[in-house]
């Protein structure tokens, strides 16, 4: 029988060519267009994942600690995927296609949304806002964290399944991105009296105008500004990370607490239609549901596995 090891390294080959058609997709498209690549700026994602991977090497193969070594081993493929992922994006703007704001826009009110009234209401109610602000920015710290829970807890085909549902998610965001453009509510409005400060996403603008128009040329990894407004890359990835913290119960509710304000905030901080926010949350239920198709069709049946040495009987998920 093969292993619960072999299996989950199995999955590791699959999420890593996922990794690797993205990155060798970069030079190609520089190659054959005016994009140049910021070198500098993959050098210390790099180097992170060098140690990581060095890591995940020790306790998988040395140690057969596997609960640390797919802590290592996911973590590297976290760094790797966000800094590969983020030039995609770049290059999915520039193909400049026509902005449907206009249609978004159309499509919220045909629902029913009325996004001018959120801002209001955020406008009254600062304190709220404050608190969604905040659980907007926690995006990043908590997906390293649905690492170290989902690994340290040895639901370890569970963050497999996290891992290729958030490469999954923000692959077929940036391309659905490509063909339905948009620059956002809040140019889309043109707000300007509101006491509510500009939004999160308001760093990106000259990054996408830059790239639609050409004068922005240059593909980064750190640093890089999210330009993505349809589908909304930030509300897939809060439910995402609903999903993976769901089977640990001391993080369960409190990641539905933190990521349903994320969610909230999103049209807001984000300047993202209600539209947006719903196709976000829809593509990471289609995504999360691949993912764990295919993870289970990869790893399952488990009748045992490995930790420290000993048969342990775990269940992986």
């Amino acid at each position: 029988m093969i292993s619960g090891a072999t299996r989950l390294r199995r999955l590791d080959n699959v999420i890593w060519i996922l990794i690797a058609l993205v990155a060798v997709f970069i030079p190609i498209t520089a190659t054959v267009s005016e994009f140049t690549i910021a070198l500098q700026s993959f050098i210390a994602p790099a180097s992170v994942c060098l140690l990581l991977k060095l890591g995940a090497y020790y306790y998988g193969d040395r140690r057969t600690a596997y609960d640390l070594a797919s802590v290592f081993e996911s973590t590297t493929q976290l760094v790797a995927f966000s800094a590969v992922a983020a030039p995609l994006s770049y290059i999915a703007a520039a193909a400049s296609l026509s902005l449907q704001d206009a249609a978004l826009a159309h499509l919220d009110h045909a629902f029913g949304f009325d996004w001018k009234a959120l801002l209001a209401l955020m406008d009254n109610s600062p304190r709220f806002f404050k608190l969604m602000h905040a659980a907007y920015l926690s995006l990043m710290p908590q997906m390293i964290a649905a690492v170290l829970l989902l690994g340290f807890t040895r639901r370890l085909a569970w963050l497999r399944v996290y891992m290729l549902a958030f490469i999954f998610a923000a692959v077929v965001t940036i391309a659905i991105s490509t063909f339905l453009p948009a620059k956002g509510a809040w140019l889309h409005y043109e707000i300007t009296d509101t006491t509510v400060a500009l939004p999160l996403s308001h760093t990106s603008w000259p990054v996408f105008f830059g790239l639609r128009d050409g004068s922005f040329r240059l593909l980064t990894a750190m640093g890089a500004e999210g330009i993505i407004t349809f589908p909304s890359l930030h509300a897939a990835l809060a439910v995402i990370l609903m999903m993976a913290f769901w089977p640990v119960p001391i993080a369960r509710w409190i990641a539905v607490a933190i990521n349903s304000l994320t969610i909230m905030a999103t049209p807001i901080d984000g300047s993202h239609y209600f539209i947006d926010v719903l196709a976000g949350i829809a593509i990471a239920i289609l995504c999360f549901a691949a993912a764990r198709a295919l993870v289970m069709r990869l790893i399952v049946p488990v009748t045992s596995f490995a930790i420290h040495g000993a048969a342990a009987g775990e269940n992986l998920f």
